[in-house]
C-alpha cells in the first residue's frame, strides 16, 4: 500500500510540474509581445478579433465580448490597424459570433468595408492558423483579453507569424480571475495540440481575400 501511495504521489507531482512548466512556457515566451497601451502598440495592417458570445450562459451581458469590441474599435480609430478580421464560431444559423461582432463594431463606428467575417474560427488555433493559411496573413495584431492572448500569440509563434496582442487595461476584473483556471488548462492543451497531437483547424477550405463574404454555414 505504501509503495502504491508513493507511486501515486510521485506521478501526481510530475503531472503538476509538467502542467506548471507548460503554462510558464506559454506565458514567458509571449509576454513581451502583449500590449495594453495603444500608443506603444506596433502598427499592423490587420487586427484579428477573436470571437466569444455577447452573453453569458445565464443570459447576462458578456463583459469579455464588450471589451473586445471596444479594443478593436479603439485600434481602428487610432490607425493601429486598417482592417479587422472577425474570427469566431458559426456552427449554424442560431449562433454566429462574427455577425454579432460585426454588428457591435458597426455601432461603434467601424465601417463595414473595414471588416471581414471568418465563420470558421471555432477555436483559437483555428482563428490563428486560418488567418495565415486562408487569408494569407503573415503578421497581424490579435485582439482579446490578456489571459487569452498568451495562448493565441504562442500558437502564432509556433507557425512563424509576426504577431502582437492587444487588450484593454480596464478589463482586468473578477470575471478574468474566474476564467484563469480554465485558461491555465487551455494553455497546456495548446502545447499538446502543437507539439504532441499535431492538431489542425477544423476547416481550412479555399483561400480568401480580406473583404470577401464568408459563405453561409
Amino acid at each position: 500500500m505504501r509503495v502504491l501511495l508513493t507511486t501515486g504521489v510521485t506521478l501526481l507531482t510530475v503531472a503538476c510540474l509538467l502542467l506548471l512548466g507548460m503554462n510558464a512556457w506559454v506565458v514567458g515566451s509571449t509576454r513581451s509581445k502583449l500590449y495594453t497601451v495603444v500608443g506603444e502598440l506596433p502598427e499592423r495592417q490587420v487586427g484579428v478579433l477573436l470571437g466569444t458570445s455577447p452573453y453569458t450562459r445565464e443570459g447576462h451581458e458578456n463583459k469579455l465580448f464588450r471589451h473586445r469590441i471596444l479594443a478593436a474599435a479603439e485600434l481602428y480609430r487610432a490607425g493601429k490597424v486598417q482592417h479587422l478580421l472577425l474570427s469566431g464560431a458559426n456552427p449554424d444559423k442560431t449562433y454566429d459570433e462574427p455577425a454579432r461582432m460585426f454588428d457591435a463594431l458597426r455601432e461603434a463606428g467601424v465601417p463595414a468595408e473595414a471588416m471581414t467575417r471568418d465563420n470558421a474560427g471555432f477555436r483559437t488555433l483555428d482563428s490563428v492558423v486560418r488567418a495565415q493559411k486562408v487569408f494569407g496573413l503573415e503578421g497581424f495584431t490579435v485582439i482579446s483579453q490578456r489571459f487569452h492572448l498568451y495562448r493565441a500569440v504562442f500558437i502564432a509563434n509556433h507557425y512563424g507569424l509576426d504577431v502582437v496582442g492587444y487588450s484593454r487595461p480596464e478589463e482586468d476584473s473578477r470575471q478574468q480571475l474566474r476564467t484563469e483556471a480554465r485558461e491555465f488548462l487551455a494553455r497546456c492543451k495548446a502545447v499538446l495540440d502543437l507539439y504532441v497531437l499535431f492538431v489542425d483547424p477544423k476547416e481550412l477550405g479555399e483561400k480568401r481575400s480580406l473583404g470577401s463574404d464568408d459563405p453561409e454555414p
